[in-house]
C-alpha cells in the first residue's frame, strides 16, 4: 500500500509540469516557465526547440541587472571566453505577436532592431527573461502616454508590485512567464560580466 501510494504522489507531481510549461536549469537552480497561449506561435516554436534539446548547453550569453538576461544563440554553445555573441539562430523567424507586457519573470524573444526588421519579427531561438527594476506609477503613465498603451488595472498593480522593464512594451513578443524560481533571476543577474555584457564565467542552461 504504501509503495502504491508513493507511485500515485510521483505521478501527481509529475503531472504539474503540463505541456505549456519548460524547465530552465542552470548551475544556480531552476525556473519553471508556463509558456502562454495567446502567444501560439512562440509557444509552439519553443516547445519544439525544448523537444530537439536546442537550448542544452547553450549559454546566458548577455546579463544586465536590472534589465535582462538573455540567451539562446546556438554559436554560444563551447564557445570560448571573450568571443562576441547574440548573432546565431536556427535560420529563420517567428511573426511578431506582441501585446504582454514585461513585468518581471516574463520571457520574451530578442530580435533584430527595426531599422533592418519593421515588423518587429522575432528570433527563431534567442530569448531573454526580464528582470527590471522597480516601476512607479508616474513613469508607467509616462511610458503609456509615449508609446499609446492602455494598461488595465491588474497590470499597472503588478507592475507596482514587481517591476519589469515597460520600455520594452509594445517592440517585443512575450510569450511565457516565471512561475518558480525568480530567485534563480535574481542570482543569474547578479554575476560579474565583461563589457559585452557576457558573464566572466559561463552559465549554461539545459531546458526541457
Amino acid at each position: 500500500m504504501r509503495i502504491l501510494f508513493f507511485l500515485v504522489v510521483l505521478a501527481t507531481l509529475m503531472s504539474c509540469q503540463d505541456d505549456n510549461t519548460v524547465i530552465v536549469e542552470t548551475q544556480f537552480g531552476r525556473m519553471t516557465i508556463q509558456l502562454f497561449d495567446s502567444t501560439p506561435q512562440h509557444r509552439d516554436n519553443f516547445k519544439k526547440l525544448v523537444k530537439e534539446g536546442y537550448f542544452d548547453d547553450l549559454l546566458f550569453h548577455r546579463v544586465i541587472r536590472g534589465f535582462m538576461i538573455q540567451g539562446g544563440d546556438p554559436t554560444s554553445k563551447g564557445a570560448p571566453k571573450g568571443q562576441p555573441l547574440g548573432s546565431g539562430g536556427p535560420g529563420y523567424t517567428i511573426p511578431q505577436e506582441i501585446g504582454i507586457p514585461h513585468f518581471k519573470g516574463m520571457l520574451a524573444a530578442a530580435r533584430q532592431g527595426d531599422d533592418v526588421n519593421p515588423d518587429k519579427e522575432s528570433s527563431g531561438s534567442q530569448f531573454y527573461i526580464v528582470h527590471g527594476q522597480p516601476v512607479s506609477e508616474a513613469s508607467l503613465q509616462s511610458i503609456a502616454a509615449q508609446k499609446k498603451i492602455t494598461y488595465s488595472q491588474a497590470q499597472i498593480e503588478k507592475y507596482l508590485n514587481m517591476g519589469g522593464t515597460p520600455m520594452l512594451d509594445g517592440d517585443y513578443t512575450v510569450f511565457g512567464e516565471v512561475i518558480v524560481g525568480l530567485e534563480v533571476l535574481d542570482k543569474i543577474a547578479s554575476v560579474a560580466c565583461d563589457e559585452r555584457n557576457r558573464p566572466l564565467e559561463d552559465i549554461k542552461m539545459k531546458i526541457y
